[in-house]
């Protein structure tokens, strides 16, 4: 009855004007510049005037904050553990971006209890009313913890670079995760490109290896190329696409994110049958986590 319900009253929201999209940003290994990408798309997305919030799921490694130069107090774990309101471990940022700092001691979704999966099921449902996009920003490689969340979330950006061990990590994510839902919808894109050239065979390789394979499409999201700003911003603690407009990096991210935009207008009805599955396929998968 609780899951007919829960489908009900998504249906609903639906009808009310659409969920958020909720999705998941991932690499295959560390040091491809995942979460700097996550804060400068997000950045991206919100000045566009879209409602964007980036809930930062690197548990215990967290640096969303970090790189906009804020110190937070709370974070995901402590609405979880039910010592905040959701409200009160959302933070703003640029563009009137939000954002939810990770918390150290979340691990296998075996050692929750009942209280604290409702709590994610209630505050996840909450951001999906609210904003028009949920970022995921996910810790490099796979645990258990996120790939029980990758499963139910229906849009997946995957970021590598032109380093062959990182197209490798980048396959093997996106395999694994196929390998649990063939539905998924996987977006790639290569960072740090020194060429134009090196990122269209980079994410080419990419696309062909899982076509090949897992006879599996992929999208092209484009490539970003390696750049100085990128350092300074780090250092200065603003996203380069605020800190730095006019530089190339930050005009082909411009360009990047209206293409993920326009991506699939014109099936926005079948978006929003998508969008409402997200929270419903987390239930059914953290339940049998728990069996």
């Amino acid at each position: 009855m609780r899951d007919q319900a829960e489908t009900l009253r998504l249906k609903m929201l639906g009808q009310q004007g659409g969920l958020g999209r909720a999705i998941a940003v991932v690499s295959g290994k560390g040091g491809v510049g995942k979460s700097n990408f996550t804060m400068n798309f997000a950045t991206t997305l919100a000045n566009k005037e879209k409602k964007v919030v980036i809930v930062d799921m690197d548990i215990g490694m967290g640096n969303i904050n970090i790189l906009i130069g804020k110190n937070v107090s709370t974070s995901l774990k402590d609405y979880l553990d039910g010592n905040k309101l959701l409200e009160e471990v959302i933070f703003e940022g640029p563009y009137d971006l939000k954002y939810i700092a990770g918390g150290s001691g979340l691990s296998s979704v075996v050692e929750w209890s009942e209280v604290m999966l409702e709590r994610l099921i209630y505050g996840f449902e909450q951001l999906q009313k609210d904003f028009d996009y949920i970022l995921f920003d996910m810790g490099a490689g796979a645990t258990s913890w996120s790939l029980e969340l990758l499963a139910s979330i229906d849009e997946i950006i995957v970021i590598s670079t032109a380093e062959p061990t990182s197209i490798t990590d980048a396959y093997s994510m996106m395999k694994y995760i196929h390998l649990r839902d063939a539905d998924k919808q996987f977006y790639i894109l290569c960072n740090r490109a020194f060429s134009k050239e090196e990122g269209m065979e980079t994410n080419e390789r990419l696309k062909r290896t899982m076509k090949r394979f897992l006879d599996k499409e992929v999208t092209v999201l484009g490539s970003l190329p390696e750049d100085t700003v990128v350092r300074k911003a780090v250092r200065e603690q603003v996203p380069f696409s605020l800190a730095y407009p006019d530089a190339l990096i930050s005009k082909t991210l411009q360009l990047i994110v209206t293409r993920f935009i326009e991506h699939r207008a014109e099936e926005v009805h079948a978006h929003d049958q998508s969008a409402s599955k997200f929270l419903t396929k987390l239930r059914s998968i953290f339940s049998k986590g728990r069996d």
